[in-house]
Order: structure tokens, then sequence, then C-alpha cells
């Protein structure tokens, strides 16, 4: 059983078991930003490309344990500089996207995406999930379904084709990543461990802080 609720930062923040660290990448305009939306809300909205770098959280619920993730997206023209060493770091699951009507979009997640994972990444077991967006628009599709599979099978990805517009197969993308995220038990590790910190972090802050006394 699998419950989802959206959280924003600092809300029911002590009401999770683990901690996932999710991005998503690929070029400008595939539809990043609207893929965390439709899985966030439940809705699209003509979105403005993402400046920088913005992240959402959601709670789920999966077989008894409460997980935060943690989405990072960014904006695909950005060429990170200084932050692409803290924006890969510490990731437990990457989802590269691309868009089926421009085949730029595929070919550059070889060309781009894939060697800064490679770089970048310091979890060599996390899990990546490889999109093809906008299947809403099959009639000016460039890249076939086939060629994603392939893609996909070649880097040892999961693969989905999804549409942001109308949230085919988005509840299932970040579904299937968070479940193959919890099947690796350094990656399970890790997530408890950020918990411990957090938690631990959170009493020492209590403990220092001022409290008032009644007389």
């Amino acid at each position: 059983m699998i419950h989802m609720g959206s959280s924003s930062l600092g809300r029911g923040k002590n009401s999770y078991d683990c901690s996932f660290k999710i991005l998503l990448i690929g070029d400008s305009g595939v539809g990043k930003s609207s893929l965390l939306l439709s899985f966030i809300s439940g809705s699209v909205h003509d979105l403005s490309p993402t400046i920088g770098v913005d992240f959402k959280i959601m709670l789920l619920t999966i077989g008894g344990k409460r997980l935060k993730l943690t989405i990072w997206d960014t904006a695909g023209q950005e060429r990170f500089g200084t932050l692409t060493n803290s924006y890969y770091r510490g990731a437990h699951g990457i989802i590269l996207v691309y868009d089926v009507t421009r085949r730029e979009s595929f070919t550059n997640l070889l060309d781009v995406w894939a060697k800064e994972v490679e770089l970048y990444s310091t979890n060599h077991e996390c899990i990546k999930f490889l999109v093809g967006n906008k299947v809403d628009r099959d009639c000016e599709r460039a890249v076939t379904r086939e060629e994603g599979m392939s893609l996909a099978q070649e880097h040892k990805c999961s693969f989905l084709e999804c549409s942001a517009k109308t949230r085919e197969n988005v509840q299932q993308c970040f579904k299937e990543l968070t479940l193959k995220i919890l099947q690796v038990p350094s990656l399970l590790e890790q997530g408890s461990r950020v918990v411990e910190r957090q938690t631990l972090m959170q009493k020492e802050l209590y403990q220092e802080s001022p409290r008032s006394c009644c007389f």
C-alpha cells in the first residue's frame, strides 16, 4: 500500500523513517518541472523555465515505511558551475528526462547528462531512471519507444514513457524509482542515517535553546 502527500520544508519533519534525494536532469524544456508538479500536486500549468535550482518534498508510505523524498529540479540550460558537485552529491535516485518530440534532447542524454552523472555522482549504486516525456504529442514523435528502451538497457536504467500533461505513468515513475531505492541495502542505510543525523541535530538544538521559567 502506498500513501502520498506533499509537504513544505519543515512540516512533518519528524514523521518519516528514511530520507532520499532524487534528481531530475535533462535539457531545458523537456518537462522536468512539469513532471515534478504533476507528481506533487496532480496538476500542470504553463511553467516558465526553472532558474537555478528548485526542490520539492514528498512524503510517502510504502510497505509500512514512511519516506521523505527531496526532489531536485534544475534548469537544463545551466552548466551548473560550482553547483554541480553539491547538486549530484548524495543522490539516491536520478531521473534522466528527454522530450520524445526533440531528438537532440535524447542524444544529449549520452553526450552530456550521462557523463555528468558518471563524473559527479557520489553514490555508485544510485538508481537511474530514463523517462521519455510528452507522449501525448505522439504525432510529433522524433524518438521511438524502442530507442528509449535500448538506451536504458545499455546504461542499466529503468525506462518509462510519460506525459506530464495527461499524467500518464508519472506516479508509476516515481513509485518504481522509490521501490528500487528501497531494494538497495546501502541506499536504505544511507537514507536511515540522514534521518538519524537530523533527529540528533534537532535534539541538540532543543537542549541548547533557552527555556523560559515561570515564577
